[in-house]
């Protein structure tokens, strides 16, 4: 039942919300109608994805260990508006964005990254986001790896 009406929430911004709808209200917010976050549209496709990507985080034997003591409720509000500022969304982010500090005790490992980022991809496939979309967003994640694993930056 949540699963389809965090389809139907997605879907619903996107009828409601034309291509030029959602331009026209990235441009009034100071965010470029170029960007990932508004193609992608907006904060209510961010809410989504969170929603259910954690959804399959918190359900993966591998992962879970990880967010034992989390208050969750704080994560998801958090990572929705790192994750709409990452895209190229509003800046509205409070927490530490230095990625290597926020993921140092964790000590997660480059195979829990990489599920980590299977479930990302499999969240946005689900909700049916365009694949070129898809490839972008995982090429952001993917940017990250080297601070979240806490390791030195490879040579482009």
């Amino acid at each position: 039942m949540k699963k389809a009406l965090t389809l139907l929430t997605l879907c619903a911004c996107v009828l409601s919300h034309p291509v030029t709808s959602i331009a026209a209200d990235a441009k009034k917010k100071s965010v470029d109608p170029k960007s990932i976050y508004a193609r992608i549209c907006g904060q209510p496709a961010i809410n989504a994805t969170v929603d259910l990507f954690y959804k399959k985080i918190l359900n993966d034997k591998r992962l879970k260990h990880h967010f034992e003591d989390i208050n969750m409720k704080k994560l998801h509000q958090r990572q929705k508006t790192f994750i709409a500022m990452a895209l190229g969304g509003p800046n509205n982010y409070k927490g530490n964005a230095d990625m290597r500090k926020v993921h140092a005790w964790m000590k997660i490992t480059e195979q829990e990254f990489n599920i980590v980022a299977g479930h990302l991809r499999a969240t946005l496939t689900e909700l049916k986001v365009d694949k070129k979309l898809v490839g972008e967003v995982m090429a952001v994640v993917g940017s990250t790896k080297d601070a979240v694993l806490n390791r030195p930056a490879q040579a482009n």
